[in-house]
């Protein structure tokens, strides 16, 4: 492995050197509604934690290995290639390695083909080569996407001709820029296709202003935990918006649990097109979600544990913010359908910010998987995160903004969903009266006994004035003064408020 020290700049090449790049299209597939076997991907690198990727659609391209060809999933959270299948021509190594997924594993031999990818061809590219059975078709697989540091398959080569296949691009291609962008579509988006577009050292046309964005350096975790290297950035310090617009990271004390991290208030996030619900912690998805009316924590197993249940009518509009850029988030993003229901049959949707807990020696607090990264154009420089580089240029992220236009999203979501207003202050008044509905029933209670006894008291003044009444009338001279002005506000403010107005309160691993 290489160093993990950066020190000089890189900067970005100009067109004119573009002359290998390439760009290639890919395509969303939506899930069924039976999730629980679904393509479950997250490599157990680390080998303690482990949670699956779940969500509504996976992102295909296609390759081919020996002149065959494999639909395979990208996957920028994880660092090899494999196939379900026999390649035509392939070449078996002796070597084997294997993947472990929070639901299942893929192992197999390592084999070498042919590799046709984004119209790069690639000798002998290493692979792990999956037997087909009823979770892995013939013809699937996944291109891991991430550092070289991650690969599975190298290590159990032990030499660069085990290298991912991105690395083995940038090798053997120097004149191609060390980057890739990726652009994600939105299943059951009115307004844009679910179709997205992968690019290798190319930018997509009318992105171009991606290069103007803030670039955000990859977080580099330490020597002892390069395997654990992955597209981390660091969120800002005030870096997340929630519903009612407040700031949550300062509002509920949020700080990161990852040692080296020097602002506690910046967390580190990894940038996964594998992943389908992004992984925030407990504290933040709890902002997001427990006002929306109708919301429960609830635990799913298809889901690998809690996730706040929704209504599917309600909007959530939820921002994070980079290097001083906002990022909105597609409200079809923040409240997910994924074709579910609750116990009793009803369709439910959930927040597909689901809460996870970082643990110790974390190196990450977040994981952004498609429901975020489908809100930003991205763009990733290798740097000298390539084997064998010459360089010491420092990986780096830039994002452009995608959901801006804040009416087409709300129309996108009326048109979806449906229209069930509701305002976070609402919700709050909502929760504070039914946390409290025994202190109100014992109020409501004594209020009554006490305007009954009232009642009871004027009626009987009331009968035995007409009684004096009658026998004896008296009337006050028309000389005298008239009495005191009866003075309501007084009365009413008498022992106490007369009124309530509640201020409003918010309160991974394989993982890699």
């Amino acid at each position: 492995m290489k160093s993990s020290s950066f020190a000089i700049p890189l900067l970005l090449l100009s067109a004119c050197d573009l002359t290998l790049a390439s760009r290639l299209g890919f395509y969303a597939r939506p899930r069924s509604k039976q999730l629980s076997g679904a393509f479950a991907r997250r490599a157990s690198i680390v080998g303690n934690t482990s949670v699956s990727n779940v969500g509504d659609v996976e992102y295909l391209t296609d390759i081919t290995l020996g002149g065959k060809k494999f639909s395979v999933q990208i996957d920028t959270g994880s660092s090899d290639l494999w196939v379900v299948g026999d390649a035509p021509n392939a070449k078996d190594t002796g070597k084997s390695a294997k993947v472990t997924y929070a639901v299942g594993e893929v192992q197999g031999a390592i084999k070498t083909a042919e590799l046709g990818f984004a119209g790069y061809t690639v000798d002998n590219q290493a692979y792990i080569s999956v037997p087909a059975d009823s979770q892995n078709k013939d013809g699937s697989g996944l291109i891991g996407l991430g550092p070289n540091y991650g690969s599975q398959v190298s290590d159990a080569v032990g030499d660069s001709s085990g290298d991912a296949v991105l690395d083995r691009i940038f090798q053997q291609n120097t004149s191609t820029p060390n980057y890739i962008t990726f652009l994600l579509g939105r299943n059951d988006d009115p307004t844009d296709p679910p179709t997205g577009d992968l690019t290798v050292g190319e930018l997509m046309t009318g992105y171009e202003n991606i290069t103007s964005q803030p670039k955000l350096p990859v977080s580099v975790v330490s020597s002892s935990e390069t395997v654990n290297q992955h597209w981390q950035v660091l969120l800002d310090a005030n870096g997340i918006v929630g519903p009612a617009g407040n700031d949550v990271i300062s509002e509920f004390n949020i700080e990161s649990a990852v040692g080296s991290t020097g602002n506690k208030k910046q967390l580190t996030v990894v940038l996964d097109t594998g992943y389908s619900l992004p992984q925030v912690p407990a504290s933040v998805a709890q902002a997001f979600y427990k006002d929306v009316p109708g919301a429960q924590l609830v635990t799913r197993s298809e889901l690998s544990g809690q996730v706040w249940q929704l209504p599917c009518d309600k909007e959530v509009n939820i921002t994070f913010k980079f290097g001083g850029v906002s990022y909105p988030v597609h409200p079809l993003d923040a409240n997910i359908d994924l074709n579910l229901t609750d116990s009793s049959g009803n369709h439910v949707c959930f927040g597909a910010f689901q809460p996870f807990n970082p643990g110790n020696g974390a190196t990450y607090d977040a994981i952004f998987g498609m429901a975020f990264l489908r809100n930003a154009y991205t763009y990733i420089n290798f740097g000298d995160f390539v084997e064998g580089t010459k360089t010491t240029a420092d990986p780096y992220v830039q994002m452009l903004p995608l959901t801006t236009d804040s009416a087409e999203s709300h129309s996108d979501f009326l048109k979806v969903r449906g229209n069930s207003p509701w305002t976070p202050e609402d919700a709050s008044i909502g929760d504070r009266i039914k946390s409290h509905l025994p202190l109100v029933i014992g109020l409501s209670v004594a209020a009554g006994v006490l305007l009954l006894a009232g009642i009871a008291g004027l009626c009987y003044r009331s009968r035995k004035s007409r009684r004096t009444t009658f026998f004896r009338p008296t009337y006050q001279p028309l000389h005298e003064p008239a009495p005191e002005a009866y003075n309501l506000n007084a009365v009413q403010n008498q022992g106490g408020r007369a009124g309530y107005h509640p201020a409003y309160s918010n309160p991974w691993d394989s993982r890699y």
